[in-house]
């Protein structure tokens, strides 16, 4: 098993220490554990400041995969808040640091912050995710230094009413795009800890995403406190199976490496 959405407090929204994650993965006997840690360039919220000690995170990575080299695999990845006027920031950032996942997320929409709500403010429903999803198009477009897209569907956990059919035919388009540039999506399974029926993509969109061809799909809790490692894992196994996945992925310098479903215990 492996967890590919893992934070620490190398987030600003995280005070758990990695070895805490890492002795609680290996408790659980996962194989495989990758920190994704935030990067949000110019988040809306100005109490959060979500940049990356990247010197000090590289460090500790190395320093933990010494430690446990022979108890578990542990990743370096990161988790990028993009917005369709930073890409060129996040181009640059990929060209001056390594990491083996990167993890394409959107957290804004009309340079509001969706965790608070100010997306939704003088808008309805519809026009905000309308924006949503629009502002995710474009920068799936015209950004490619990714390896997945993260809880592509976030912006419904911010509401009471989450309905995703009226936005089939842009959620389409971000898929194709995805698929087109090689790269994949993740299955997050944090949506079901916040009160939603599936995890994020719904269960709908994984099997849209399925039906138009795309094959990587990664398995991450996204994880800020030790407890939640590989969250409701087996049950999302099951779901991918059914829908008709037959592998999920890890990375290896940016690169998938497929593991068949049947043979993860």
């Amino acid at each position: 098993m492996f967890d590919y959405h893992v934070h620490s407090n190398f987030s600003a929204d995280c005070s758990t220490p990695m070895e805490k994650s890492i002795e609680r993965a290996i408790t659980l006997g996962l194989s495989e554990i990758c920190f994704t840690e935030h990067i949000d360039y110019e988040y809306p919220d100005p109490t959060i400041d979500f940049d990356l000690d990247l010197p000090g995170y590289d460090k500790k990575i190395k320093q933990l995969k010494e430690t446990y080299q022979d108890k578990i695999t542990i990743k370096k990845g990161v988790e990028i808040g993009v917005q369709p006027y930073l890409l060129e920031r996040y181009q640059r950032l990929m060209e001056q640091e390594f990491f083996d996942f990167i993890i394409c997320s959107m957290h804004t929409a009309d340079k509001k912050d969706l965790h608070s709500g100010d997306v939704f403010k003088n808008k309805t429903r519809a026009e905000a995710y309308e924006t949503y999803y629009q502002e995710l198009l474009y920068c799936v477009r015209n950004y490619r230094d990714y390896s997945i897209l993260g809880h592509l569907d976030l912006v419904k956990r911010y509401q009471d009413e989450p309905a995703d059919n009226h936005f089939t035919e842009v959620i389409s388009a971000i898929l194709k795009e995805v698929i087109s540039s090689g790269k994949g999506i993740e299955l997050n399974t944090s949506g079901v800890r916040y009160g939603l029926q599936n995890g994020m993509p719904s269960t709908d969109i994984l099997q849209l995403y399925f039906d138009l061809g795309g094959e990587i799909i990664t398995l991450g809790s996204d994880s800020h406190v030790e407890q939640t490692i590989a969250f409701q894992f087996k049950e999302s196994l099951e779901l991918l199976k059914e829908i008709g996945f037959r592998y999920i992925a890890t990375y290896e310098n940016q690169s998938p490496i497929f593991h068949a479903i049947k043979n993860i215990k």
